[in-house]
């Protein structure tokens, strides 16, 4: 598998990685069709198997349910092996999502996820964003944590293009939307590419609606990309995945 540059970090990252949506969380989502969360034996299975096969970076969040304590639960042992990436200032409880980006909040939030996660530091943690302009506040909150050290790396996870242009100016990485049905964000990923952000693409499938063998040449033929964080609970479709990104 031939590895891709994040940006400017120094880091190396396999092109698919894991999103960790699934594992933890199955209400209010945006796939069309429903799914059982999985057994802890079949988590174990998983988790394990996507390192397995060579993928060596995975994203959660709080926001993701059960997510990150089971990724702190089964493969914690095995953390020099992975790029790990989760997210402050979204949490979802009793069905809804809230948010808050106020600095305490993102500390307290971080710490949770730390300990969830049986890890005493991230190699990225993203602003959860709801849209919204990113305030002072939270990116002096974030990058108080990549100076203590509890991340090596900070960035945006957004849903705007405008968004994403405004976090160029403090990120190390954005988390953006791209497909062939979106291709919105093109000039963000060509300038962060200039200027050594790093880009790591989610919802690439357009959550189940596009062919992977559709979407995936299409995102990795973009030199300026880095990864494609896809979710999925089915270890032969990962590998699928990862044969069809292996041809482009």
């Amino acid at each position: 598998m031939v590895l891709r540059p994040l940006g400017k970090t120094g880091l190396k990252v396999s092109p698919v990685s894991f999103g960790a949506f699934k594992i933890g969380r199955n209400e209010k989502t945006k796939y069309e069709q429903s799914y059982p969360l999985p057994t802890e034996e079949e988590t174990s299975r998983l988790l394990n198997g996507v390192l397995d096969l060579g993928i060596n970076l995975i994203d959660t969040a709080p926001a993701y349910g059960l997510s990150e304590q089971r990724i702190g639960r089964h493969i914690s042992s095995r953390r020099r092996e992975f790029i790990l990436s989760t997210k402050i200032g979204e949490m979802f409880e009793h069905g809804k999502s809230t948010y808050d980006f106020s600095a305490k909040a993102i500390a307290n939030s971080f710490e949770r996820s730390l300990t969830r996660l049986k890890t005493a530091s991230v190699d990225f943690l993203f602003i959860h964003s709801d849209g919204r302009e990113v305030a002072a506040e939270t990116i002096a909150a974030i990058q108080n944590l990549k100076k203590q050290g509890k991340t090596r790396f900070i960035g945006l996870s957004g849903k705007t293009v405008e968004g994403a242009r405004a976090a160029l100016k403090w990120a190390d990485a954005l988390m953006i939307e791209y497909h062939p049905r979106d291709k919105s964000h093109e000039e963000i990923i060509e300038k962060a590419g200039e200027m050594g952000v790093a880009i790591m693409v989610k919802k690439p499938l357009a959550s189940g609606q596009i062919p992977a063998q559709e979407a995936i040449p299409f995102i990795l033929k973009n030199p300026r990309v880095a990864t494609l964080v896809i979710g999925g609970l089915n270890l032969e479709h990962i590998k699928q995945n990862l044969r069809i990104a292996s041809g482009v």
